[in-house]
């Protein structure tokens, strides 16, 4: 499978405790990097994060954030230490019936530390829901990241398509070009009417055929468009093998061009130039 570095994925979780949102994008990086953005609740869940994201994915600048909603309906019941207020209410009867006090506020002995609390919220439970969703984002991420690597790859096979074609073109056209060169030559021989020796003239030939013969050029562009195609069918995290094949492939189609003495082989090598740039510029976004 090929997998591209571009992606996005989002869930919302819903539950007594509030709302949670998980969002994940990437773009394409020469490695792997990872960005978070946590309420300070959850500060402490960014190492095992990343590390999830480490055993999944290769390369790509990742971002990843999470908002939290807390259910306010869903806080812990208060419980009332009544022993405790019944003792700071007896201290201050005692006070007041010896006039020091002109009567005590229900309130200020509800204040009174020990007397009320809040049951602590389950943080750990919260996070394990927060968590699982999470793994849920990042299988939903990577299958993003998969059905963009498969249009990928389908633009990069039409483009070796498109090579193959271009290489068949200048194949059929070279004996003709060699003849046409040859032919030229003879002509200019005889306008100048020098005398031909058919052993020079054999040894010319020999000559302009190395300087224009591109076959080796296209065995390896054939050999490549194979490699390429290999690379691809065997998928995981190919993208920098790719890139390098685009560079061989660059390589023999500037060789083609320098070679080029017809219009139509200038043409094709033009092509070519255009086929392998696209496929470079999709091979950028490739994992």
């Amino acid at each position: 499978m090929i997998y591209s570095m571009t992606a996005f994925a989002r869930r919302e979780l819903k539950a007594q405790w509030g709302t949670a949102v998980w969002e994940i994008r990437s773009v394409n990086q020469r490695f792997l990097e990872t960005y978070f953005r946590l309420p300070e609740q959850f500060k402490s869940l960014e190492p095992i994060l990343r590390e999830r994201f480490r055993k999944q994915l290769q390369r790509g600048k990742v971002e990843c954030a999470l908002r939290f909603v807390a259910n306010d309906a869903a806080v812990g019941k208060l419980s009332l230490n009544e022993d405790l207020a019944r003792q700071v209410m007896d201290a201050a009867d005692w006070v007041q019936s010896h006039g020091q006090s002109s009567g005590v506020n229900p309130l200020d002995v509800l204040r009174w530390p020990g007397v009320i609390a809040a049951e602590e919220t389950d943080m750990e439970g919260i996070q394990a829901d927060i968590l699982a969703e999470f793994d849920a984002t990042l299988t939903d991420f990577i299958t993003a990241r998969a059905t963009e690597g498969t249009n990928l790859k389908a633009m990069i096979e039409q483009r070796l398509d498109g090579i193959q074609v271009e290489v068949d073109k200048v194949s059929q056209h070279m004996p003709d070009v060699i003849q046409w060169q040859k032919d030229k030559i003879l002509a200019r021989f005889e306008e100048a009417k020098i005398e031909l020796d058919a052993t020079r003239v054999e040894q010319e030939m020999i000559m302009l055929a190395q300087k224009v013969d591109v076959a080796e050029e296209l065995d390896r562009l054939v050999s490549h468009i194979g490699e390429t195609r290999k690379i691809l069918k065997k998928g995981g995290a190919v993208g920098r093998r790719l890139d390098f094949m685009m560079q061989e492939f660059n390589r023999e189609s500037n060789t083609l061009g320098s070679k080029s003495i017809n219009s139509d082989i200038t043409q094709s090598a033009v092509e070519l130039k255009v086929l392998i740039e696209q496929m470079r510029e999709q091979i950028a976004n490739i994992e």
